[in-house]
């Protein structure tokens, strides 16, 4: 397993612009259909925004018409970690980044195959490295 990436408040905050520091460590929400990546179609590897850990792989993305950059998989279980997230008087599942801790998004029950899942990740959590290969490696 990667070394943890540990971080004071204040270096998250000189470190991000004001919406990553939102999103990835106050766990907010960017508005839907405004993110940059929500309807990219480069092929890359999606990484997170704080820490540079590999989440994502552009072969794993969809549209899902939800406004948010959507994923059936991340590159690898190790790179994100799931939680209970019952804020908002609701029964969500929040996606964080297994390095840096950092707030990407959630994850439903509701993707296509083969996963059936969906990982509903905010724009501004992601770096996209273009032409980085893909998640299918094999």
């Amino acid at each position: 397993m990667e070394a943890r990436v540990e971080k004071t408040d204040e270096q998250w905050r000189e470190e991000l612009t004001p919406e990553q520091y939102e999103v990835l460590r106050r766990h907010g929400t960017e508005a839907p259909f405004t993110g940059k990546y929500t309807f990219s179609k480069e092929d890359g590897i999606y990484r997170c925004g704080a820490c540079g850990n590999e989440l994502f792989g552009s072969d794993a993305k969809f549209d899902s018409g939800t406004g948010w950059p959507s994923f059936w998989d991340p590159i690898a279980d190790e790179k994100v970690q799931t939680r209970p997230d019952n804020s908002l008087f609701m029964r969500r599942t929040e996606v964080v980044c297994a390095r840096c801790g950092g707030h990407l998004g959630h994850v439903f029950e509701d993707g296509p195959r083969p996963t059936g899942q969906r990982y509903c990740i905010n724009s501004c959590a992601l770096e996209l490295d273009e032409g980085e290969g893909s998640s299918d490696a094999s």
